[in-house]
Order: structure tokens, then sequence, then C-alpha cells
């Protein structure tokens, strides 16, 4: 019994330590648009196909920057990312605000469109396999933001998505970084714009070197606060977002051994030897 009690303990220690291998959340569609290859462009004014209350502010439209994000009331062209915890000037919403540069043979263009999800009618930009500024594509980074209508909430309800797949490079040459690294890294979150109190989220890791990128300490592949890996979820509800608590993997590997030990306990008392 003892050896069957080890044996069990093993296998169950085995699975919490393995590492999954998950398929990025990224979802299709929402390409019926695109913005040509460039570096530091953007679109027009796009309807979202519905009204979006953002805090305080009532939105139909906005901007997608080729630099990773989304803008309301103007375009951004700005390449070296900027912390979004202060008055960024401009309502904004950055999944990866950085030097994105399509320019390079090998290099996907940015994409978007309206859609559905969930259910739900949404707005979403994809940056499938991105290259880096100056027409670097030796590193690519796969990311995409959802903007999902929940007027079954309540006007202007929305939810906020951010999804990854792999992310190889954190920073543009002209921002400090060589190869896509180090320098002046990616900044991730939200801001309203004013650097009001509340009114921002950035998501650790933000500016800091090596982060972000495929096996860093915040890797975006792999981290979730809704327990989809890849995937951040905002839900916005009366033109506030509510704040998220990112679960630390220490937090999730813990809660695993918790669930191991447990079952083991169970086993050995129906076993009766417990």
């Amino acid at each position: 019994m003892r050896k069957t009690f080890i044996i069990l303990l093993a296998c169950l220690v085995s699975i919490v330590l393995a590492a999954p291998v998950f398929a990025n959340p990224i979802s299709p569609g929402f390409n019926s648009n695109t913005l040509p290859a460039n570096d530091d462009g953007s679109t027009g004014a796009v309807s979202t196909g519905f009204n979006f209350n953002f805090f305080g502010t009532t939105y139909t439209d906005l901007y997608v920057n080729n630099n990773g994000n989304v803008t309301f009331g103007g375009s951004m062209w700005t390449y070296t990312p900027f912390g979004l915890t202060t008055n960024t000037a401009i309502p904004i919403i950055a999944p990866f605000f950085a030097d994105v540069d399509t320019r390079g043979a090998g290099s996907g263009i940015v994409s978007y469109g309206t859609g559905t999800y969930g259910g739900h009618n949404a707005f979403g930009v994809n940056w499938p396999n991105v290259g880096y500024y100056s027409e670097e594509t030796d590193k690519l980074d796969n990311f995409q933001v959802l903007l999902v209508d929940r007027s079954d909430i309540g006007a202007g309800d929305a939810d906020i998505y951010f999804n990854y797949g792999s992310m190889q490079w954190e920073t543009g040459d002209y921002s400090g970084g060589t190869d896509g690294l180090g320098g002046q890294s990616a900044h991730v979150g939200y801001s309203a714009g004013t650097g009001v109190a509340g009114s921002f989220f950035e998501l650790p890791g933000s500016g800091v070197n090596g982060a972000f990128i495929d096996g860093g300490p915040d890797a975006l592949d792999t981290g979730t606060n809704d327990g989809t890996p890849g995937q951040y979820l905002f839900n916005v509800r009366n033109g506030s977002v509510t704040p998220v608590s990112v679960p630390e993997p220490s937090t999730l590997l813990m809660l695993g051994f918790g669930l191991a030990g447990l079952t083991v306990v169970r086993f050995m008392k129906k076993r009766g030897t417990a």
C-alpha cells in the first residue's frame, strides 16, 4: 500500500509540474479590413458597430494604430512606448504598445473588423506575426484586442480581451533595443488619458526588459487573469473598468499541489489506510 501511495503521489506531482501546451486564444476573423504594410501608421476613424462607454465618454469609433494599440478621438503614431499610468493625453487601449513594423518580408499586416465573440457583437484588431523596427522579422509577435458589446448588461458596457500567441520581441531598434530585445520595452494596458487615479492600468511587466516575451516572468502567451492562458479580460461597466488581479504562477502551482494532496488523501481514505 505504501508503494501504491508513493506512485500515485509521484504521478500527481509530475502532472502539476509538467509544462502544458495550450492553443493560443486568438479568435479567428476580424480581418475584413487591413492596414497596409507600414511603420508608425494608423487608420482613420473606424466604426466599432456599437456604443462603448470608456471612463464616462461614449465612443462609436476608434483609430487602429500599427504600434500595438487603439486610441479614441484621434490616431497616435508614437513608436517608443510610454507608461500608461500618467496623463497620456489620449484615451488608449494597448494590447502591446511597442514599435511594430510590418514592412519586412515575412511580417504579417494588421487587420481589423467587426464580428461576434461569445454570441455578442464585437470589434477586433489583429497583429498576426508582426515584425519590429526597422523591417526586422527574425522575431515575430502574434496578438489581438477584442472589444465585445455587452449592452445586454447595460448601455455602453463592453468586455475587453487581450489575446496572445507567441511573443518573441519587445522593442524596436529606435527605442534602444537590439535584435528586438532590451531598451524601452513594451507596455500593456489602458488609460482614459487623464492620469486620474482609477482611470488606467498596466499589466505587471510593462516596460520591464524580458518580462513579456515567451519564457519571461510575465510571459503574455501563458499569463492570464481569467483562466485561459494567453488571455486577459477587462470588464467595462457603466464607464469604469473592473480592476483585475493577475494570478502569480506560484499561486497556481500551490493550488495544484493542494489539489494533488487532497486527491491522495481521498484515495487513502477510500482504501482504508488514512
